[in-house]
């Protein structure tokens, strides 16, 4: 006969270990939904993405690549177009200054003459003298000897006159036309402009009054005794 006593179980103990209120829980949070997956809200997501990388992501892959190759530069004028260039003024400056002192001398060789009015001068008394050799007319004499190498003269210097005239007006206008200047017409080029147009004016003046004998008129032969 047996004497070992049967094993007994307390009902009031169980195998598995007290219930922890937390642990199930947990554990019934975690068995509610099994298909569940641990999906981040949007919210979070942009949270923890650095504010220079959400500014990286918003613009898109080609307008990046055209900043960094310069696709996106300004395309306008840029600021040295809009400056003047030093080196095309100070020629302007130069050619317009160069033709006023070329208009002012030209006016002064109007009224002081010019060797080329003197030797076309005594190529034409030189002429009359040819002329009369064979026998003339004191009056004649005049005018071929006297008379045409005077007016020579005259038109040879109110050439010259209306050449001064002519510089001196254009060098005055020429801002008006062509590709206008970013800077005004200096003073004095202007001056020495005005300069070789008054002294055209006035070599014009003499010369025509000298041409049509305004001033002196040719000698007179006197009639003969007798």
């Amino acid at each position: 006969m047996n004497t070992t006593p049967s094993k007994t179980t307390d009902p009031s103990k169980k195998d598995t270990p007290a219930d922890d209120p937390g642990k199930s829980t947990a554990d019934a949070a975690v068995t509610e939904d099994p298909t569940a997956t641990a999906t981040p809200s949007r919210a979070g997501d942009d949270a923890a993405v650095p504010a220079e990388d959400r500014d990286e992501a918003a613009v898109p892959a080609e307008a990046t690549d055209q900043a960094e190759d310069g696709g996106l530069e300004y395309d306008g004028p840029e600021s040295d177009d809009l400056e003047p260039d030093p080196f095309t003024e100070a020629r302007h400056g130069v050619g317009a200054g160069a033709t006023a002192v070329v208009s002012a001398a030209l006016g002064i060789v109007a009224l002081t003459g010019a060797w080329s009015g003197r030797v076309a001068a005594e190529r034409e008394t030189l002429m009359g003298q040819i002329q009369t050799a064979g026998g003339s007319s004191a009056a004649q004499q005049i005018s071929e000897i006297y008379g045409d190498a005077w007016h020579t003269t005259a038109l040879v210097n109110g050439v010259f006159a209306v050449l001064a005239l002519l510089v001196g007006a254009f060098v005055l206008a020429r801002p008006a036309f062509g590709t206008p200047a970013t800077r005004p017409q200096p003073a004095w080029i202007r001056a020495v402009a005005l300069a070789g147009i008054a002294l055209g004016t006035l070599g014009v003046l003499i010369s025509a009054g000298m041409y049509f004998d305004l001033f002196l008129s040719l000698p007179v032969a006197g009639t003969p005794a007798g």
